[in-house]
């Protein structure tokens, strides 16, 4: 992987990339915060964040972990009839419960992630809408069993090296890091209106003020702050930093579909978290039992991160890549032409 040097071959300034490091490890920061850390004017970070994001190249966003609250989060691959992809993966992407849609196999296959709210909804989606979809001819669904890496705390491995030690230590950070863990919580965490409230205004702006929080929650920025303190240490939300990868200069995506040894998934699995070409890594149910995510600038540089560095792994028995054409959504933000454009609407047709 080139680095930090190939950003600003894609048009973006190196302190724009260097924003964007210090975001995903503080991503509510004060531009002050930031700036101080960075060397850089108070009113520069601002001026190049709100760029950065009305370019489509970065957004911040509340995420809600359905695991906390006792769901369990799918994975599913759909195999679809010609000329009917579009329209499946658009009308996955406007369900709230499913937060990332990607189109692969040569426009006949669609990935999605799952994060019903509750069991009820899991099954109106996976039970009955999809299987009653005529287009819709065959439908494998995983079931997630820990995560590796992915979400907040993992940072993107990619943008390791940014920033200096000192300036990483300088911004701190919001919540406790990642640790690798179980997917469903033991003791499940109950979301009361308010703490809903205050989701629903960090999922369409994760950097908003106490201030605003504490409007769209009837409350006070006091009551708000401490809330969102706990909420925060309890994993139940985390504030993710979308990033969209063809701005950084990775135009090859892909699934990789991993069976493992069982005595080595947890190796495997956290061999991959250290790769940073890897964005996302789980353990799952069904004949692959490693799911990955994968970001690399060139198919070539995919051939031999996979054949290289993947595929020597002790354990591993196969591995299927399947090439990512489109990214139709990401944590609840939806992309045109591989730029993020906004969270999605409510259930749509399926």
């Amino acid at each position: 992987m080139a680095g930090a040097s190939t950003f600003g071959s894609v048009g973006l300034h190196p302190d724009d990339v260097r924003i964007i490091r210090a975001l995903q490890i503080a991503p509510r920061a004060s531009f002050a915060s930031m700036a101080a850390a960075l060397g850089l004017a108070e009113g520069t970070v601002n001026r190049r964040f709100r760029r950065l994001c009305a370019d489509g190249v970065v957004r911040v966003v509340g995420v809600v972990n359905p695991g906390a609250l006792g769901q369990s989060r799918w994975l599913v691959r759909l195999r679809c009839r010609p000329g009917s992809v579009a329209a499946i993966a658009g009308a996955l992407a406007k369900r709230d419960d499913v937060n990332w849609v990607a189109v692969g196999a040569a426009g006949c296959e669609v990935t999605c992630a799952t994060q019903s709210r509750d069991q009820a909804q899991w099954e109106d989606l996976l039970g009955r809408r999809l299987p009653r979809t005529a287009a819709v001819l065959d439908i494998n669904a995983f079931a997630m069993l820990r995560q590796f890496i992915g979400g907040r705390g993992h940072y993107w491995a990619a943008l390791r090296g940014v920033l200096t030690p000192e300036q990483e230590t300088a911004l701190g950070g919001d919540g406790p890091p990642f640790r690798e863990s179980a997917v469903v919580a033991d003791d499940p965490v109950h979301l009361t209106a308010e703490d809903e409230k205050i989701y629903n205004a960090l999922a369409a702006d994760g950097r908003a003020s106490l201030v605003a929080l504490a409007t769209a929650a009837d409350s006070t920025p006091g009551r708000v702050s401490r809330r969102l303190g706990v909420l925060l240490q309890q994993g139940v939300i985390h504030i993710d930093v979308e990033i969209a990868p063809t701005a950084l200069g990775y135009h090859a995506r892909a699934n990789l579909w991993l069976r493992v040894h069982p005595s080595q998934v947890k190796n495997v699995g956290r061999s991959l978290a250290q790769e940073p070409e890897i964005a996302f890594a789980a353990a799952i149910s069904g004949p692959y039992n490693i799911h990955a995510v994968a970001h690399c600038q060139d198919l070539d540089e995919l051939f031999e991160f996979t054949s290289e560095r993947i595929g020597v792994l002790p354990g591993l028995q196969s591995m299927e890549v399947s090439p990512v054409l489109r990214h139709v959504k990401q944590a609840g933000t939806l992309l045109t032409d591989e730029r993020l454009v906004g969270p999605g609407t409510a259930v749509g047709s399926l």
